[in-house]
């Protein structure tokens, strides 16, 4: 075991979501109807690629830093998803900016649950089980990113001073930005409930 969440990190957070609607979300619908709330409150994701992106409302801000995202998620077999934070909202394809925490127990992609995406990577067997709910949250201090799930450290990723970037991706890093969830494809089924940040800066 690597570490667990400290008591600071479940102080005075935002809610993002808690089930009674996506006031503050916009999805690029680049495939339509793919976020849906259903009556027990939950956030059901699954239909194909398409990203829920979080722009902000009153009281609640549209871009972070240095925070604490937590969320309790769902998947089922076969499912992939993610989160991208020090994001920005995109109209169509896997969002060009930020990093992502991956969403993945036994889809065939190699990079499981608590993986930043392509970049530290968690392999099997994932720390979550499909069908079960479980706690992941990410923080973000300074260049350091440290994944939890069921308040164990599964990953932590220090970016370089010094960064070698893609040319491909040269947004792909740690900076300022917003969240976004992740619908990957037809055949995934995940749910989110309980959304919430606690900014630190």
């Amino acid at each position: 075991m690597l570490g667990s969440v400290s008591a600071e990190d479940s102080a005075n957070p935002h809610v993002l979501f808690d089930g009674t609607g996506l006031d503050g979300w916009q999805s690029n619908d680049e495939t339509l109807g793919v976020f849906k709330i259903l009556k027990d409150g939950t956030l059901q994701v699954k239909g194909g690629r398409a990203h829920l992106f979080w722009i902000g409302k009153e009281g609640v801000p549209a871009e972070f830093g240095n925070f604490v995202f937590r969320a309790e998620i769902k998947t089922m077999p076969g499912a992939n998803s993610g989160i991208f934070f020090h994001t920005k909202f995109q109209q169509n394809g896997w969002p060009q900016w930020g990093l992502e925490a991956q969403i993945n127990s036994t889809h065939k992609d190699a990079r499981k649950t608590g993986s930043i995406y392509a970049i530290k990577d968690v392999l099997s067997p994932s720390p979550n089980i499909d069908g079960e709910w479980f706690e992941y949250v990410i923080r973000v201090e300074a260049n350091t990113v440290t994944v939890f799930v069921d308040g164990v450290v599964v990953n932590r990723y220090e970016e370089p001073q010094q960064q070698k970037l893609s040319d491909e991706s040269p947004h792909i890093r740690l900076g300022r930005g917003t969240f976004a969830l992740q619908a990957h494809d037809p055949m995934s089924k995940v749910f989110f409930r309980d959304i919430s940040v606690l900014v630190l800066d």
